[in-house]
């Protein structure tokens, strides 16, 4: 079936997940830590973050996990924060970091809406943070529908919000592309039943997406030619 919809991942997918994180990741953690060193190095640990290289393991939670789930592990570290407010700070400061694009993004999303395809995000952070992310690149509206962990449907690797997106749209889940960096991208978009494009703008290797994906792209920019031999 021709693909009539292309739904997104947000971090690792159309912003390179290290140029975008690891930098904002560390000032995040200098400022919670407060000049405890200790307490700096034992949160680094609990999301798996390299102080001495500045950047994620390949296993953080960060990486495909919403804010809710990074708060908890850090709120241990943080006994003078309540969950609450760790997440808030999260968002609010995630919020302003700088967005390093996969590929120029307004120029690329306009010519995907001018194949006629509806196009959409699925994120496991916030809606909040999704929103201004993408309000501050120029590219908010050219999206049909923009979910995140919290607005109801649900997180990846669940396909609910997935669905919820083609349920929204009016297009079938055979006619979607699930397109992530990671494997809980993948797996919630073969649960939907769609087509799944996995790209390397993430922390993940082509062989951790492998036997996910339909194809694994160096990044979205290789989208359109993939179509046109699909």
């Amino acid at each position: 079936m021709t693909l009539s919809a292309l739904l997104f991942d947000k971090d690792g997918t159309l912003f390179d997940f290290a140029r975008t994180w690891n930098g904002w990741s560390m000032a995040m953690l200098t400022e919670l830590a407060a000049g405890d060193q200790a307490r700096l190095a034992a949160m680094a640990d609990a999301v798996r973050y390299d102080l001495s290289a500045a950047a994620f393991r390949a296993d953080s939670v960060v990486i495909a996990g919403t804010n809710e789930e990074v708060a908890e592990a850090l709120l241990p570290h943080l006994p003078h924060m309540t969950l609450s407010d760790l997440e808030q700070f999260l968002i609010r400061t995630a919020g302003e970091a700088e967005l390093a694009q996969a590929v120029p993004l307004a120029p690329y999303l306009s010519a995907l809406r001018d194949m006629g395809l509806k196009l959409g995000v699925m994120t496991n952070d916030g809606a909040h943070s999704a929103q201004r992310h993408l309000t501050r690149s120029g590219v908010y509206d050219l999206f049909d529908m923009v979910i995140g962990a919290d607005s109801g449907f649900g997180a990846k690797p669940d396909p609910d919000p997935l669905l919820a997106f083609c349920s929204n749209v009016g297009v079938a889940p055979e006619a979607t592309a699930m397109v992530g960096d990671s494997r809980h991208d993948l797996i919630a978009g073969r649960a939907a039943g769609m087509r799944t494009i996995g790209v390397l703008t993430g922390m993940a290797r082509a062989e951790d997406l492998a036997d996910l994906a339909d194809v694994v792209l160096p990044d979205i920019g290789h989208i359109p030619e993939w179509l046109a031999r699909a």
